[in-house]
Formats: C-alpha cells, structure tokens, sequence
C-alpha cells in the first residue's frame, strides 16, 4: 500500500520531502535516491500525472497545490502528462545500483519512462 512508509522522519518532514523530490523529478527526468524513498516518491509521481492527464482546471490546481515550483507543474501539465495519454499507470522506472559507500543503504535511480 503506497504511502506506509514512515522513511524515519515526522509526517511533515516527510511529506515535504517527497514534494520535494517528486518536483524534482519531473524538473529533471531522474533522481538518484534510496530504494524505499524511491518507491515513496514513484507512487506520488505517478498519481501527480495521472492527475495531469485530465488537464482541466480542478486538476492543474490540484498539481499546482502538490509540486513546489509553477514552472514544473506548468511543464508536467503542458509537456510531461501528454507524453502519457495513451498509458494506464507505469510512468516511473526504478533501476537499482548498488549499495551507497558511506552506510551499506541499497540506492536507486528513479526515472520517467
């Protein structure tokens, strides 16, 4: 069930951090992160363009209210959620790349397909 993972830090910490991150990714194309955030941040970008693909005004508020920059939810509602009208769900890849130096944590990079 997406959305469970506590990811050791406070419901708001958490939930800005995967702003955050899923504003960056669509900025970006792909991020490089753990594999639990990675699956975090995979569910919250898929729901945000899904939300797109409506692209009427309740939805373009709703992507406004969710990602931190306007450039970004302008692009992701304008470039990025057309690029998918003939998908159902599946928007995100998440490659595994080992583990990272300094702890042992399993790391991943998240991109668009």
């Amino acid at each position: 069930m997406p959305g469970t993972r506590k990811l050791g830090r406070p419901t708001d910490h958490r939930r800005a951090m995967l702003r955050g991150m899923v504003t960056f990714l669509l900025e970006n194309g792909q991020i490089e992160t753990t594999v639990t955030r990675a699956k975090e941040v995979r569910a919250a970008a898929e729901k945000m363009i899904t939300i797109a693909k409506k692209n009427d005004l309740h939805a373009k508020r709703q992507v406004m209210a969710y990602v931190t920059k306007e450039t970004v939810a302008k692009k992701l509602v304008d470039e990025i959620a057309p690029n998918y009208s003939g998908r159902n769900g599946g928007y995100t890849q998440i490659i595994k790349i080992g583990p990272r130096r300094g702890d042992g944590a399993e790391m991943a990079v998240i991109k668009l397909v």
